[in-house]
């Protein structure tokens, strides 16, 4: 599967250096890094593109004629948009099809970028195309066995993070991940695990959220009206749900 990323700001930036692995990319556990997910995994070869549009906020807020903005587009099986002008964003269907792409993932970290009505509407506009598409909120909500994007979801390893999790004496041993938050921060979660005892199930719990709050998370701490709390928060409980199902289910 060929991936091709399309991003205006640093979540896009970080998810694709957590896709390439980037040796330099998590420094969290800085000065005592035991490079813990160095080595084991790089997408850079599935990753035909990376496309740095301007910020939003650096553009007009209406934009007659978003094509200027958007360049020829490389062959792929399924993009990333993240951090994408409104208007550029619905222009997306049509380059896509253009281009043979048949699978469009827009992350949706704050709720100001991708309104529930623009979403709804790039939606419609893959459908009529015949492209998949999904708006998880946040990114690390993306969950789906389905289609290409259910392929994506298998082939790179991210999206609801799921871990595995080996108790000794009734201390964590060891931590797998199975499948991580796009943007790395299981991985950080996973190490500051190792050593905890789990009798204790509200102690796991504010380990847990100390080191999702110290990677640091980037979803919007503003309550979405959909979620009807932060992105933030839900990105919490999604990791904190995978360590319990792995630890007590």
């Amino acid at each position: 599967m060929k991936l091709l990323i399309l991003y205006g700001g640093n979540f896009g930036e970080r998810v694709i250096r957590n896709l390439v692995n980037d040796s330099e990319f998590c420094k969290s556990c800085d000065p005592l890094c035991t490079h813990c997910k160095y080595d084991k995994y790089s997408y850079a070869e599935r990753i035909t593109g990376t496309i740095r549009l301007p910020a939003p906020e650096t553009l007009p807020d209406f934009i007659d004629d978003p094509t200027p903005y958007i360049p020829v587009l490389p062959s792929a099986d399924i993009m990333i948009a993240t951090e994408i002008h409104p208007d550029i964003l619905m222009e997306l269907p049509t380059r896509l099809n253009d281009a043979g792409i048949k699978g469009l993932i827009v992350p949706v970290e704050q709720s100001r970028e991708v309104s529930s009505g623009l979403a709804k509407q790039v939606s419609e506009k893959c459908s009529a195309l015949d492209i998949e598409s999904a708006f998880p909120k946040p990114f690390c909500s993306l969950s789906t066995t389905e289609g290409i994007i259910g392929r994506f979801v298998s082939e790179f390893g991210i999206g609801i993070p799921v871990l595995e999790i080996d108790v000794v004496n009734g201390v964590i041993s060891a931590v797998t991940v199975k499948k991580s938050a796009p943007c790395g921060s299981t991985w950080f979660v996973a190490r500051k695990l190792i050593g905890a005892p789990v009798h204790s199930q509200q102690t796991i719990r504010d380990i847990v959220a100390e080191a999702h709050h110290s990677y640091p998370c980037t979803a919007d701490m503003t309550v979405d009206q959909d979620l009807g709390d932060t992105i933030l928060h839900r990105a919490g409980y999604l990791i904190r749900d995978a360590v319990m199902d792995a630890l007590f289910k």
